[in-house]
């Protein structure tokens, strides 16, 4: 019962990974379908990632609340209606509001999710399945970039976004059948507080140093990932770059294996490294900072290497809010989990569609009428360098605090060269 339980909920979370990037795959077929320009379009995401975003918290205290089979299943449901919407707009506003339902449905799926992890399995396995969830899920971006991109080419917008419904329906009929939210004969771990007390509980949670690094953690490790993902990659990758559709959809699978093999080696290093976390998160968003900065000040088109290296980069970086998750979970209680998790995920989303919408307006400035260039889409892109900084300033600050929570709390934090001496002491007996 406890992997079924966990497996459909990655299944449910793929399914909204596929709700979330239906779109963004699919940025200039929808400027051409309402026969909007790229700040509209760019405008549809932003709303839809507003709505993530501003719902994290709300979503978390509800997760906490009520626990994750019922959050799952309502979320589920809402991302149909959304989808089914979209199929039928024929207009901005319809698309509008149809993005508005999948941003709140989705808002839902992955902090339920991983709610479920610590309440069915033992502390040990607890990073590594946390990695999992998140990158199992992404393969929910893999259809998307391939799948529904070829569906919407050959069998038209409308039955492309119906069959994307039927899979949100289909999550939530699973999530009805096979989630629970704990074990057979234990009591689900749900918070009591009142309705009254419940702002002082989220201003005790955002408050910890523990929660801000999280935040930051998914901020910088993960914004690069949704502007990529979600809205600006392919175009970038066809328009700027020249790139074949064929030739960016295999990019962008890239960038879901690339995801797929580092979070479970970040798991890994999680549960063997604790101490050592937020630096192995520093290490993921400088691969993809440095992998952005070279491809950007390339003199011309970048070669198809380094464009596979750019995407390898982006999902090795993404793993890293999952990391800072588990440092959440190490110092909060279980009943504020999934609230401290969804003050997390905002940091990513926030800036995320901050950035998404500062790509569309320089766009529209530098390239007027739709002429995209290399250069524009090169200036515009490069405004991501900016963000990165100051989420490596956010991490690094809130890991220092957190080094002298536990310093005072008679925690000894060794230093790089005993840390490294430590591992190689123990490889050297094993060897023996």
């Amino acid at each position: 019962m406890t992997w079924v339980v966990w497996v459909t909920a990655v299944i449910a979370y793929g399914f909204a990974v596929m709700q979330r990037t239906s779109l963004g795959v699919m940025g200039l077929t929808a400027a051409e379908h309402f026969n909007a320009p790229a700040s509209v379009v760019a405008t549809f995401m932003v709303l839809q990632l507003a709505v993530y975003a501003v719902l994290q918290i709300p979503a978390g205290i509800t997760v906490d609340r009520l626990g994750s089979r019922i959050v799952i299943t309502a979320g589920s449901i809402v991302m149909t209606i959304g989808q089914v919407v979209m199929a039928l707009a024929g207009s901005v506003s319809g698309a509008v509001l149809a993005r508005v339902l999948v941003g709140c449905g989705d808002a839902f799926i992955f902090g339920a999710a991983v709610r479920l992890v610590p309440a069915w399995f033992p502390a040990k396995q607890i990073p590594l399945l946390t990695q999992l969830t998140g990158l199992l899920g992404q393969f929910g971006q893999v259809v998307s970039a391939v799948g529904l991109v070829a569906m919407v080419n050959d069998a038209g917008w409308r039955y492309t976004y119906l069959l994307a419904a039927s899979g949100a329906a289909l999550a939530a009929v699973l999530a009805v059948l096979f989630i629970r939210d704990s074990p057979p004969g234990v009591k689900p771990e749900r918070t009591d507080t009142s309705v009254t007390q419940l702002p002082h509980q989220v201003a005790e949670v955002v408050k910890h140093p523990s929660t801000r690094l999280a935040f930051w953690a998914h901020m910088s490790s993960n914004f690069a990932g949704i502007v990529f993902s979600l809205m600006w990659g392919m175009p970038y990758l066809t328009h700027a770059e020249g790139r074949s559709t064929a030739t960016a959809s295999t990019l962008m699978t890239v960038y879901v294996i690339a995801n797929a093999i580092a979070g479970p080696t970040a798991g890994i290093l999680t549960s063997r490294h604790p101490i050592r976390r937020g630096t192995l998160i520093e290490g993921m968003i400088a691969a993809s900072a440095l992998a952005w900065l070279v491809v950007l000040v390339w003199p011309g088109p970048a070669p198809l290497w380094m464009l596979f290296l750019l995407t390898i980069c982006l999902g090795i970086s993404l793993p890293g809010g999952n990391v800072g998750f588990d440092v959440a979970r190490t110092f909060q209680p279980g009943n504020r989990l999934a609230t401290a998790t969804g003050v997390a995920i905002t940091g990513g989303f926030i800036f995320g569609l901050v950035e998404i919408e500062i790509i569309g307006v320089l766009l529209d400035v530098l390239c007027p009428g739709g002429r995209y260039t290399l250069s524009g889409f090169r200036w515009a892109m490069s405004t991501q360098l900016i963000i990165f900084a100051i989420g490596l300033i956010g991490l690094e600050t809130n890991q220092r605090r957190l080094y002298r929570i536990m310093a005072d709390n008679g925690v000894t934090i060794p230093t790089w060269h005993e840390a490294l001496a430590r591992q190689w002491r123990v490889v050297a007996q094993r060897r023996r």
